[in-house]
């Protein structure tokens, strides 16, 4: 079994750029913030990492995850752009490598980039490694190559609006943590009447609901805001107590709809 539990809700930092990342990054950590999400592909790993140094925080209270591109998982690249994420993050090492994506039409065969993500833990690139936007097909496989318990995430699309039942329910079952990107679907759970209804019980929002109910699924979520209130409020929610018949209500939400679907996606 992991012995670890992501830190949740993490800050994700997806679509923030430049100063504003790193003025995201530098207030979430001020309001309490601890595990921060960012990726090879977002361009801000520097940014991030200019962040993290401000805050004076030790390194060692800090979870930081980043995620290698598909054009960087052949073996001649992928360790290469590990390294240079570190330099950008200015660590020696992050606390979770991902795989952003499964190589799209399989062009870098999977046992390949396993083996260099494996690599980089056994060489203190990285604590602990994952995967990201697998299927259960590609989680067989992985597991197959890397052995049980040595994938401590897939971080994958979930929100009311696309709970993605059935591979949270496998991942739980492998002992394969789920995080949750784009937590709030894209906003969507502002308007939607059954959280909005949650929320007025609990003198609340509809976001601080939502991640209140990703907590009690134990899924791991990753917000991003610019709004230091937002970042506060998403921070307690994981402390909110929902009724069985709420958490029932949020369930049953339709339509579910995915909402990141790129040409490069596996075959859901």
């Amino acid at each position: 079994m992991h012995s670890l539990t992501l830190p949740t809700p993490g800050f994700g930092t997806y679509r923030l750029k430049g100063d504003d990342a790193k003025l995201a990054v530098e207030n979430a950590l001020d309001v309490g913030y601890r595990h921060i999400d960012t990726a090879q592909a977002y361009e801000n790993e520097a940014e991030v990492g200019d962040a993290i140094s401000a805050s004076k925080i030790p390194r060692g209270e800090l979870f930081v995850t980043t995620k290698v591109w598909f054009d960087n998982l052949s073996a001649d690249k992928f360790i290469t752009s590990v390294q240079n994420s570190l330099t950008q993050l200015n660590t020696d090492y992050v606390d979770l490598l991902l795989i952003h994506w499964p190589s799209p039409d399989n062009k870098v065969p999977m046992e390949e980039y396993l083996h260099e993500l494996k690599a980089c833990k056994e060489r203190g690139l990285t604590e602990h490694i994952g995967v990201s936007n697998f299927t259960q097909s590609q989680l067989d496989q992985a597991l197959s190559i890397l052995g049980k318990d040595h994938i401590l995430t897939n971080q994958i699309e979930v929100h009311p609006h696309f709970q993605n039942k059935e591979l949270v329910a496998y991942c739980q079952r492998n002992n394969i943590q789920v995080t949750a990107y784009m937590p709030l679907g894209v906003g969507k759970v502002m308007e939607n009447d059954v959280l909005n209804d949650i929320a007025s019980a609990h003198d609340t929002t509809p976001s601080a609901v939502t991640l209140a109910w990703l907590s009690h699924k134990k899924i791991v979520a990753i917000p991003s805001s610019t709004n230091v209130n937002h970042m506060r409020d998403n921070l307690t929610a994981k402390q909110m107590m929902l009724t069985a018949e709420e958490i029932e209500k949020i369930d049953a939400i339709e339509p579910q709809e995915r909402i990141v679907d790129p040409d490069f996606a596996p075959d859901w």
